[in-house]
């Protein structure tokens, strides 16, 4: 297909029409910040949940995810060249690269525990046909729920604004958070962490505003007029005590009994919060050297297996279900993802590793290059399992074995 046929047959989701149509406007709307920036749902401010959403996110984002093709048995052949690959790993709109993008799908969907993966560009209608070419995607915020159709909030960049769009089901990618039940159920781990942090800031902004919530215990009772007078003198007394102090320093009648209120209840609110982030890192296999990157191989290796590789997991087969045709799949084409193991492991245990498979004939070369997400080698050997520690006959010495095989049968038939 030609390029100006492209155009002509391209298809937008916004304007349900050609979107090379030219616009006089600079650029839409006009902002002092980048109004597509991720914005939690709670603020950005909470320091203990942003953290572990950040730290997440930019680990899964780190994660290659590849449109590629496999052999017959699954196994990783070659990368595609495709929009879809320049949408994941290059530029997957006009504001956010490939890895941008990634960790705008995984903030975006810790926070409201389910995100809407949306394509914007593509070269023909998504509900006319099913065999069109990404040029670009955006995630959007999931409002509405329908039987066939979602109502979405998405980005558009031709004119700087959130708009709403109602769009079939089987044409965006619909992520919900393999670690619901322990970040977005109501009662769970990390939304009863948010809500004691929002105390904690309540009973902070209270203590900053100067007030001590004191109760003065009185030696009389104030019943009359007189007494209630004479109550209010005191305890203006003691404020101005207070106010005039240099160190905040008061005294008091030794029969009085001064009672301070919020210095229990901060207290006890302090350990719950320790023992909800405590719960919630051994839920996410998080600990503080994740967090720092001090962590060891196998605190890292955890990690990645209970938290990361579930997360990349949903979003991959949720692509592979919605923007690969059948077609597509049975000409063993995938959407997989590679992680980095020269990131985890040193080069020389990798290396150790790849040899006492290959040695014990367990995977041969090829199958361990396709395992870390290398292109097969055309060497003929490769795919042969090979124990290196016997020494292999040349071909003249197989040869030779050969014929000295057939002789022996022959000179059996002859004794008969």
């Amino acid at each position: 297909m030609g390029f100006l046929n492209r155009l002509q047959h391209s298809w937008n989701a916004f304007m349900n029409r050609d979107p090379t149509v030219y616009y006089t406007n600079a650029g839409g709307n006009y902002y002092t910040y980048r109004p597509d920036r991720i914005r939690l749902t709670r603020g950005n401010e909470r320091s203990i949940v942003t953290s572990v959403y950040n730290r997440i996110g930019l680990d899964a984002a780190s994660i290659d995810i590849k449109h590629c093709r496999l052999d017959k048995n699954g196994r990783f052949i070659e990368v595609i060249d495709s929009s879809l690959n320049n949408c994941l790993n290059l530029e997957a709109n006009i504001d956010q690269t490939g890895r941008a993008f990634k960790q705008d799908i995984v903030m975006s969907m810790l926070d409201e525990g389910c995100v809407a993966i949306v394509p914007i560009d593509t070269t023909i209608n998504p509900s006319v046909s099913g065999s069109y070419d990404i040029n670009s995607m955006r995630t959007g915020k999931i409002l509405e729920w329908y039987p066939a159709h979602v109502k979405v909030k998405v980005y558009n960049d031709q004119t700087g604004n959130y708009e709403e769009l109602i769009l079939p089901k089987n044409t965006v990618g619909i992520v919900e958070n393999p670690l619901y039940a322990v970040m977005n159920e109501p009662n769970s781990t990390l939304q009863r962490l948010i809500r004691k942090l929002n105390l904690l800031d309540a009973i902070d902004e209270q203590s900053g505003s100067g007030k001590l919530d004191l109760i003065i215990q009185l030696p009389y009772t104030i019943r009359s007029d007189a007494r209630r007078q004479q109550a209010e003198k005191r305890r203006k007394e003691i404020e101005s005590q207070l106010s005039d102090s240099k160190y905040g320093i008061a005294y008091a009648d030794g029969t009085e009994r001064i009672t301070q209120l919020n210095r229990s209840v901060e207290n006890n609110l302090m350990s719950q919060i320790e023992y909800l982030t405590s719960m919630l890192y051994s839920q996410l296999g998080i600990t503080q050297s994740i967090l720092d990157g001090t962590a060891d191989e196998q605190t890292q290796l955890n990690y990645l297996t209970r938290s990361i590789e579930p997360i990349v997991s949903a979003i991959v087969d949720e692509m592979k279900r919605k923007f690969l045709t059948k077609t597509a799949r049975s000409q063993n084409q995938s959407i997989s993802y590679f992680r980095d193991p020269f990131k985890l492991v040193p080069v020389n245990n990798i290396a150790e590793i790849a040899d006492k498979f290959t040695r014990h004939e367990i995977l041969t070369s090829n199958e361990v290059r396709q395992v870390i997400g290398m292109q097969p080698s055309n060497d003929p050997k490769a795919d042969h399992l090979v124990n290196s520690n016997i020494s292999q006959p040349t071909d003249s010495e197989e040869s030779d074995n050969e014929q000295i095989k057939e002789n022996k049968e022959g000179e059996e038939i002859q004794n008969e």
